[in-house]
């Protein structure tokens, strides 16, 4: 009875070992040619510039909207969903703009007012800016994965 229960451990332990192992694959964060995103350092205000591959972009569901402009407090405003927004660990706010196609660009920005859904800026975007609104938190991990420390 010991040797039975001996062999079922081991045989559990393989199995474990084996389904650990089929979790491990190159995706975006592993080596070789197989890579999903590729993010480059910029210099100046926008520190990042991340292009991803057509499979990795469907896979985020990354969605954008255009920034547009609306009247605050009796002055012209940028105005973006504030789904597109996200603040890093010192409380800055940012946004991905999506210059040309597979190509998102971390861009600093300054919220003045918050009303519902919209989030008017107290700084304007570039013209004709499109927005991520979904993915934007897979976008900065994905950043953040590759930080050199």
């Amino acid at each position: 009875m010991k040797k039975h229960f001996q062999r079922l451990a081991v045989v559990l332990i393989c199995a474990c070992l084996f389904v650990s192992a089929c979790g491990q694959g190159s995706g975006a964060t592993g080596g070789g040619e197989d890579k999903q995103v590729i993010v480059e350092q910029l210099e100046g205000q926008e520190p990042t510039r991340e292009i991803l591959t057509e499979d990795a972009a469907k896979r985020l569901d990354i969605q954008t909207a255009a920034a547009s402009e609306a009247e605050l407090n009796g002055a012209k405003r940028t105005v973006i969903p504030y789904a597109s927004i996200i603040y890093d660990t010192e409380g800055a706010t940012w946004v991905y703009l999506n210059p040309a196609p597979l190509t998102f660009v971390r861009h600093p920005i300054n919220v003045e007012d918050i009303k519902g859904d919209k989030a008017f800026l107290s700084d304007a975007l570039p013209a004709g800016s499109a927005v991520v609104t979904v993915g934007v938190a897979e976008l900065y991990g994905a950043e953040s994965e590759f930080e050199e420390e």
